[in-house]
């Protein structure tokens, strides 16, 4: 399904930004491939866009939405699930069915496209460490399969050695021998220490080596200062709040605003963890 002049507003967990040109949301892999074989316009991966801040101005291409490109299912003891598949939904199949490692994924408000795209991870765990393998689409249309050897991973980041190519699927292997923790022990630690409810984008800032980004904005003494309708949180630092309809300028000013005062005060470049269209 294609459609025009989209307000990314209504698909960011900011709840603002500006209009897509284009937006197409493809029922399946057939469509989707059969989409770029025809496209000539940039394209934006969506995913669930909750590590997304889309400029006032908005993206003048096509943003792609892969929401029902979310098949999920596990044999012998391999998980295999579409981009569009949420990470909480894979956190609870593979609970119901013994498998261990996955109980991280249940606090990442994201799906496997995204978190693949930037390594997600929480509670000390990361997407990467339990792939076996993805299938990815380049921008003319054609599938192909890879493995982890074929990307450069590390801390919330992912490089490809074959540009223009964009998570489709993947395969994970969780086999821990001992639970993590209980979904519902990890979400109760996740609601106590991050504002959740309200609009937000997560972590704003990639913890910088022996740092806590949070620390270093609290340090600062940023909790609770805004620009506009963007704030601060007062619960966790590390986490910028639309609050009063924050318009996407107002919270690149208050990014940059961070990140011009923890230099000034500690001397630590913050690097942003969302991703700024």
């Amino acid at each position: 399904m294609l459609d025009h002049n989209q307000p990314m507003g209504k698909y960011c967990s900011f709840r603002t930004g500006g209009v897509a040109q284009d937006f197409f949301t493809p029922k399946t892999l057939n469509d989707l491939s059969e989409f770029l074989k025809n496209n000539q316009k940039p394209i934006l991966m969506l995913g669930l866009g909750s590590n997304l801040l889309v400029r006032d101005q908005g993206f003048d291409g096509v943003v792609i939405k892969l929401k029902y490109l979310n098949q999920l299912e596990i044999n012998d003891r391999i998980v295999t699930t579409g981009a569009g598949t949420t990470l909480a939904k894979i956190s609870r199949l593979c609970e119901s069915q013994g498998l261990n490692g996955a109980e991280f994924l249940s606090a990442i408000p994201g799906n496997v496209g995204g978190a693949l795209a930037m390594n997600a991870g929480a509670f000390g765990s990361e997407i990467w460490q339990f792939v076996s393998s993805v299938t990815t689409i380049n921008a003319q249309g054609m599938v192909f399969e890879r493995i982890p050897i074929d990307f450069d991973i590390s801390y919330r980041q992912v490089l490809a050695n074959n540009n223009n190519e964009y998570f489709i699927a993947a395969s994970f292997k969780f086999d821990q021998i001992e639970k993590q923790k209980n979904i519902k022990a990890l979400l109760e630690q996740r609601n106590t220490s991050q504002p959740i409810g309200s609009a937000n984008c997560g972590s704003v800032f990639k913890n910088p080596k022996n740092h806590y980004a949070a620390q270093l904005i609290e340090d600062s003494n940023l909790k609770g200062f805004c620009i506009g309708g963007a704030c601060v949180s007062d619960k966790h630092a590390n986490f910028i709040i639309n609050q009063n309809d924050a318009s996407a300028a107002d919270i690149e000013k208050l990014i940059l605003h961070i990140q011009q005062t923890v230099k000034s005060k500690s001397d630590i470049d913050l690097e942003t963890e969302v991703v700024i269209i």
